[in-house]
């Protein structure tokens, strides 16, 4: 069972004037076996330093790495049952792609028959089979990162580290490699450990995404939990094209009601009345400074005074962007941006004023001290 284990793991390094930064954090985390993990967060989140750890190229500070109940530390790269892909295809340039697969098979001594059989079972799983006698200087960008695949393939490891290995790629060959690498997980069963900072990537491969800040782990879930149930403000803020709107302000009882007023805003036409059951998860923090997050999909738009059946901040329309299937409406709430995705047919000119309206079920509120979710 290739079960990954970290705890508290910490790394850092010394910078140009010697000074400490710290690439790693306390890191713990647990990466079941045959499970598809993500990696991701902005560059310099110790992403890619944590895949190095795992692989045994760089050595923890401090913290333990377990991979299949057998703790690492001491154990050299080649004796850890990992194989990994870089983001740079990294292949000998002075051989085929035949020798390149077959290489780390020979340094251990792996017999020739056996070699073979494995080429050929993973040049035929990544359609290698016509560039195998090829050097990576007659190949493609996406036929050297399938070399790179079929590398670690007939390594048969029981985990496989993926270093972005599609960022160097077009758009359309990163889409074709990313249904290719989550089609060999479904036939290899092994365990996948990908590191990207590409959200896209993150929400469609992982079964689970573990997202990362500065060194540290700031929520790991499955991608729909990340999406609608952000654990903190810069996850809300990270996962999603266009990100979470953000709009700060005041929770205040009035009466039997809840109202969320927005910062520097006592105008009602800029306060919402919460609905039931928002009112219900959020009454003990009545007199809180919070923040409202709502994503672009969570809004409806009416012109003002046109009926809408929910409360509805008072906005201006800025701008309209269309990208083909979708309409994206910028505009501005007092003195607060937000996205909101429009309804094919809507016909919203810039200039207009608008009753934006929340779907209060999809709404997540922060805590501005902590930038914590609460509710």
């Amino acid at each position: 069972m290739a079960r990954v284990v970290i705890e508290n793991l910490a790394k850092q390094f010394k910078g140009h004037k010697r000074e400490l930064t710290r690439a790693v954090n306390g890191l713990s985390l647990s990466v079941e076996d045959r499970e598809f993990m993500v990696l991701v967060g902005p560059s310099g989140c110790g992403k890619s330093t944590t895949l190095r750890l795992i692989a045994g190229l760089e050595e923890p500070d401090s913290g333990t790495i377990t991979i299949d109940g057998r703790r690492m530390h001491g154990v050299q790269p080649k004796d850890r049952d990992i194989a990994m892909v870089f983001q740079n295809h990294a292949l000998y340039p002075h051989m085929t792609a035949r020798e390149n697969m077959a290489f780390g098979l020979k340094v251990r001594k792996c017999p020739g028959a056996e070699i073979e059989t494995r080429i050929a079972e993973a040049a035929e799983m990544l359609e290698l089979n016509g560039c195998l006698d090829r050097r990576p200087e007659h190949l493609s960008g996406g036929e050297c990162q399938r070399v790179a695949l079929g590398r670690a393939i007939v390594r048969k490891p029981g985990v496989f580290l993926f270093d972005e290995p599609l960022s160097n790629l077009d758009a359309p060959l990163r889409a074709q490699l990313r249904r290719e690498i989550m089609g060999l997980h479904e036939r290899l069963r092994a365990t996948m450990i990908f590191v990207t900072h590409d959200q896209l990537e993150a929400m469609t491969m992982g079964h689970r995404i573990a997202v990362l800040n500065e060194g540290e782990l700031q929520q790991v879930a499955e991608p729909p939990e990340v999406y609608h149930h952000p654990a903190n403000l810069f996850v809300a803020g990270f996962i999603g094209l266009p990100k979470m709107n953000f709009l700060p302000g005041t929770l205040l009882r009035m009466n039997s009601d809840l109202i969320f007023n927005l910062a520097g805003n006592p105008s009602s036409e800029l306060s919402l009345r919460l609905d039931a059951a928002t009112k219900a998860r959020l009454a003990h923090f009545a007199g809180s400074e919070m923040t409202l997050g709502i994503r672009p999909e969570d809004i409806a738009v009416s012109r003002s005074g046109v009926s809408i059946d929910r409360p509805a901040l008072k906005a201006a329309a800025e701008a309209v962007e269309t990208t083909g299937a979708d309409t994206y409406l910028h505009c501005r709430c007092g003195n607060e941006p937000l996205v909101v995705r429009l309804n094919a047919g809507e016909n919203i000119r810039r200039g207009d004023k608008l009753d934006l309206a929340f779907d209060y079920s999809s709404a997540c509120f922060f805590d501005q001290a902590t930038g914590k979710a609460v509710g």
